[in-house]
């Protein structure tokens, strides 16, 4: 079999626009893949164009690792992330041109099922005024779909330091939602990498009272050694993983222990079968795995199979159900989340499939997410 064609969709959303591929073979099986990054996608639709003629076509999609191996080391540059984010969506693509081919859903051919079911936790939901009473009041929201663990950013604007009145209601944005969904929700903190040691530490600890699952990204996300510096001050699970590509990017976390849970993006951190070896790593240092999926359902679905085949599972992060109606009508049999979890998949491949009418009719957005303003609407898809 050998891959013949590859095509780059984007679909167009009311803050960013979403990238998708489908690869076709000589023997009529087609395989989908997910290259959605924030800010970025130009640059990733057009070295997925590049590598299309570089390395794709004439591939055989059942040799994934030779691909992925000419892929990084045969352009000679060190992937970054527009590079590994489209390295990652080929490999997804493989494997469900794989799973279709042998009539077998992904997970069971990368080592079966481990779990009867995965817990999902909600993020996307808090769009709303930053203000903690109508933030606890959004929550209902995440309550009612059947969620038992969520997320949420509750700090403004800021950079390594933030002002006291920025601090207060910080701390009252997860006060109020700890109120809100009582003490048996889990609550993870999202920090994006804002902090110095000394910030996220005093952050931290304050933070602690509300019994989060994880403090995430407390610190810029490449300075392990500051990483570990907080680790050992907040009596919180730390957890990163999500700006860090392949198994040699996670090298230093390991080497120092400087985190409790890994992050890696499946469609960042180059592809199911990578995050299966840096799950591997993350297990010999007795981390857990809590993949990071800000994109969109077809990389749910490929995180889903990682999901189930991977023994060291903490949580998986969806998007989908806050998401514009029309992204989850564009991909056909994307997995949804059941009182809380997601179920086994049981369709070949990745169990998905592009709906391109969907797609066009919601065409590219030129524009940038401006994660670095005070509120949320005013981070929105802001015209370029």
């Amino acid at each position: 079999m050998k891959i013949v064609d590859m095509k780059v969709f984007l679909l167009g959303t009311s803050w960013r626009n979403l990238v998708f591929i489908k690869l076709y073979t000589d023997e009529g099986i087609t395989g989908v893949g997910e290259a959605t990054i924030q800010n970025r996608e130009e640059g990733v639709a057009g070295y997925l164009e590049g590598a299309k003629h570089r390395h794709v076509v004439g591939s055989d999609p059942f040799n994934i690792e030779d691909l992925w191996t000419r892929m990084y080391r045969n352009d000679f540059f060190r992937a970054g992330v527009i590079a590994c984010t489209a390295m990652s969506a080929v490999e997804m693509a493989c494997w469900d041109i794989v799973g279709k081919a042998v009539q077998q859903p992904v997970y069971r051919i990368l080592g079966g099922q481990c779990h009867d079911r995965i817990k999902a936790y909600a993020n996307g939901w808090y769009t709303v005024t930053r203000d903690p009473k109508v933030i606890a009041g959004r929550v209902q929201v995440v309550l009612d779909k059947g969620y038992k663990a969520l997320k949420l950013d509750p700090f403004g604007a800021g950079g390594y330091e933030l002002d006291r009145a920025e601090k207060k209601k910080s701390i009252a944005i997860v006060e109020a939602v700890r109120k809100a969904v009582g003490p048996d929700v889990e609550i993870f903190i999202e920090a994006h990498g804002r902090f110095s040691v000394a910030t996220a530490v005093e952050m931290g600890k304050q933070l602690q009272e509300f019994d989060p699952g994880w403090f995430e990204e407390p610190v810029p996300p490449e300075d392990a050694p500051s990483m570990l510096k907080v680790k050992e001050k907040v009596d919180i699970p730390i957890a990163t993983g999500e700006r860090l590509y392949t198994r040699h990017g996670f090298r230093e976390v390991f080497e120092l222990r400087s985190t409790d849970i890994i992050q890696a993006d499946v469609s960042h951190a180059g592809g199911i079968l990578e995050m299966k070896k840096i799950a591997a790593a993350a297990d010999c240092h007795y981390m857990t795995m809590a993949p990071h999926n800000s994109s969109g359902p077809v990389n749910t679905a490929a995180s889903v199979h990682f999901d189930f085949c991977t023994p060291n599972m903490r949580a998986q992060e969806c998007f989908d159900d806050f998401a514009d109606p029309w992204v989850t009508e564009a991909v056909i049999g994307y997995p949804k989340v059941v009182d809380g979890y997601f179920l086994p998949p049981d369709r070949p491949g990745l169990g998905v499939e592009l709906d391109e009418k969907v797609i066009a009719a919601h065409p590219y957005k030129a524009g940038f997410f401006n994660l670095w303003a005070n509120d949320w609407q005013k981070r929105q898809f802001v015209a370029g």
